[in-house]
C-alpha cells in the first residue's frame, strides 16, 4: 500500500530546520510568513525577546480583497513594510517558513522590497 506523504509535517520540519539558523533581534527582526489557502500573514518577531513587532494580514477589516492570491500578498508586503517604517525598522531578516520561495511567498517579500524592506 502506497502511504500519502504529509506535505505540511514536511514543510514544518523545513521550517525548524531553518530556524535553526534564523533568528531575529531588535535591530533586525525575522519578517516570519504564514500561508493558508485563503489567506496570508507575516509578521517581524524579535526573537530575543519573544516578541511580534509588527504583523500584517489579509485577515484584517481594511483589507478588502480576496487574500488568496498573488496581489494580496504584495499589498500585505507593502502594508507590513509601511507599519515596519513607521516604528523605525528598515532591515530584516527573511523567514519563509518552509515553502517554496515561489507565488504569494515571493511577491509578499518584493511588496515588502517595495515598500523600503531590506533583506
Amino acid at each position: 500500500m502506497v502511504k500519502k506523504l504529509d506535505t505540511n509535517k514536511a514543510r514544518l520540519n523545513r521550517h525548524k530546520r531553518v530556524r535553526g539558523k534564523v533568528t531575529g533581534t531588535a535591530e533586525c527582526p525575522r519578517l516570519n510568513v504564514f500561508r493558508s489557502l485563503q489567506h496570508i500573514y507575516a509578521q517581524l518577531i524579535d526573537d530575543v525577546a519573544g516578541v511580534t513587532l509588527v504583523s500584517a494580514s489579509s485577515v484584517e477589516k481594511d483589507f478588502t480583497e480576496y487574500g488568496g492570491n498573488m496581489s494580496a500578498a504584495r499589498s500585505v508586503g507593502k502594508l507590513l513594510a509601511e507599519r515596519a517604517a513607521d516604528k523605525g525598522i528598515k532591515d530584516c531578516v527573511f523567514d519563509r517558513g518552509g515553502y517554496i520561495y515561489h507565488g504569494r511567498v515571493k511577491e509578499l517579500a518584493e511588496g515588502a522590497r517595495e515598500g523600503g524592506l531590506n533583506f
